[in-house]
């Protein structure tokens, strides 16, 4: 039941926190000569964060010349590869809520339902952690390459120590930050749920069958064995008094001896 409710819920919060992202930064080039100078530059950037095809001008502070400046790096595939998973997840676990809530008799008439469950939540358990970890090594480089600081390593202008040169603003990643935890969320949640996909799963009960067949075997030879012992245990008593009694009239005898004698005397 967790996973009919969670399911979608987590996947969804994945996909629109990654891919419904956009920001941006500021930075702020003041020139000696205060004319060339531009203290607002807007740089923005989105999903699927191929940065080096955000481009932005940049004063060169000699003169009305503009540099052209693209950022670094292309984090669009770990992003993409994220996202898609999300989207498919999110539209299974849809599918397989209606078929527990509206087909469940079906669902349980031959084990081809389960199986395919188990197969599909064992797949994108192995998605969602691959995923998640590549895009949190996508987002880890989105960081740096969106960093103020290391995107005014590349302006001319800021390499002169008559220019100033800072950063306005820098972009928010809170959302960002939210899909990765959301990623590995889900991949908790869909690796949780494979115990008991696999418990309706014809594979499980094939196992009980084997696991209680044999203990019935050795409860059977067990008790057989307990009664072979309690008839040995009732005929070896049995004799043991008998051969008692036979050695106590033996030993009853035995002063006949010496009174016959003393009689004979």
């Amino acid at each position: 039941m967790c996973m009919v409710i969670f399911a979608p819920l987590f996947a969804i919060f994945a996909f629109a926190t990654c891919g419904g992202y956009s920001g941006g930064l500021r930075l702020s080039v003041d020139c000696v000569n205060k004319t060339e100078s531009n203290l607002s530059i807007d740089i923005a950037f989105a999903y699927p964060f191929r940065l080096q095809q955000v481009t932005f001008e940049v004063p060169t502070c000699e003169g009305k010349e503009r540099q052209k400046l693209a950022l670094i790096g292309d984090s669009s595939s770990s992003a993409e590869f994220f996202v898609t998973v999300a989207v498919f997840a999110f539209l299974y676990s849809l599918a397989a809520t209606v078929v527990y809530i509206f087909f469940q008799n079906k669902y349980r008439e031959n084990n081809r339902g389960p199986l395919i469950d188990f197969i599909v939540t064992v797949v994108f358990s192995f998605l969602w952690l691959v995923g998640s970890s590549a895009w949190a090594k996508g987002l880890s480089d989105v960081k740096v390459a969106t960093d103020p600081k290391e995107v005014l390593l590349l302006v001319s202008a800021c390499k002169q120590p008559s220019n100033k040169c800072m950063a306005v603003h820098s972009p928010v990643m809170s959302s960002l930050n939210t899909s990765v935890v959301f990623g590995f969320l889900n991949f908790i949640l869909w690796a949780g749920n494979i115990w008991f996909v696999f418990k309706e799963t014809g594979w499980h009960s094939s196992g009980q069958r084997y696991l209680s067949d044999p203990m019935e075997k050795h409860s059977s030879s067990y008790n057989q064995g307990g009664y072979n012992q309690d008839s040995y245990g009732s005929s070896g008593g049995y004799g043991q008094q008998a051969s008692l009694g036979a050695s106590s009239d033996e030993f009853g005898q035995q002063p006949s001896g010496p009174t016959s004698f003393t009689n004979q005397i």
